[in-house]
């Protein structure tokens, strides 16, 4: 059996790489999903779509927004969930897109989990991080990546990813308030046809968008670009691939 440890800063991200993990949960794996920065309020929203996911075991770790820093203490955490749950396979944001990106606390977020990931395989602050012995560090998949080199096929469970984005409509609301700001109508009717009919409800609107994108990606990544998938989710993998013998 393999352990996959989804490690989200908001917690979207378990939904984004929920093809991924619904697989795995499929074939008999362990998922593990941690949220390091999630508002109370929305935490039962996250735990009911990662539980649509079949993904039963949701930590929260209660980072402050804007305030934690890439030190010991920070790390400390992180480095005890890696011992503890003992990952054969890490998913978690690309660093090299989280450099692009002007969401809070991504950029340094993405350099503790690294640091965390490789000081929890070796002799680093025990009895501070729970009295786990060191896990070695594990496969890393970077999700979303700026550039894929694999690609997950989703479509048998492609359903269960967009229906677990219903669960989320605090976030769902959160993305249509954003994006009202910054797309035309005229352009956004072209995602959402019925855009007059969702005056005043964000949380609709969001979900509609949202589907859009998560359709979108898995359609480029799949049959549009000719990657062999039909429904594909794209990752990075940490390093290089080693194989027995080249793969068909």
């Amino acid at each position: 059996m393999t352990t996959v440890l989804m490690l989200a800063s908001f917690g979207l991200e378990i939904v984004e790489c929920g093809g991924a993990l619904a697989r795995h949960v499929a074939a008999g794996d362990r998922v593990y999903a941690a949220v390091t920065l999630c508002r109370p309020e929305s935490r039962p929203q996250v735990q009911a779509a990662a539980g649509i996911l079949g993904v039963t075991e949701v930590e929260f770790l209660g980072f402050p927004y804007g305030e934690f820093q890439v030190d010991a203490p920070s790390k400390e955490q992180i480095v005890s969930l890696v011992r503890r749950v003992k990952p054969d396979i890490v998913i978690t944001q690309d660093p090299v897109h989280a450099q692009h990106d002007l969401d809070p606390d991504r950029r340094i977020m993405a350099l503790l989990y690294t640091e965390s990931f490789a000081l929890a395989g070796r002799e680093w602050h025990i009895a501070e991080c729970g009295g786990h012995a060191p896990h070695p560090a594990p496969t890393i998949y970077y999700m979303t990546p700026e550039e894929a080199n694999c690609i997950v096929e989703i479509g048998e469970v492609f359903g269960l990813k967009q229906k677990a984005l219903e669960a989320l409509p605090g976030q769902m609301a959160f993305t249509a308030q954003v994006l009202r700001q910054s797309v035309k109508p005229e352009a956004m009717r072209h995602l959402v046809p019925n855009l007059n009919d969702l005056t005043g409800d964000d949380a609709a609107l969001g979900l509609q968008l949202s589907q859009q994108f998560f359709t979108s990606q898995a359609v480029y990544y799949g049959l549009a670009g000719h990657s062999g998938a039909v429904l594909g989710e794209p990752y990075r993998r940490e390093g290089p691939f080693v194989t027995e013998g080249l793969l068909k």
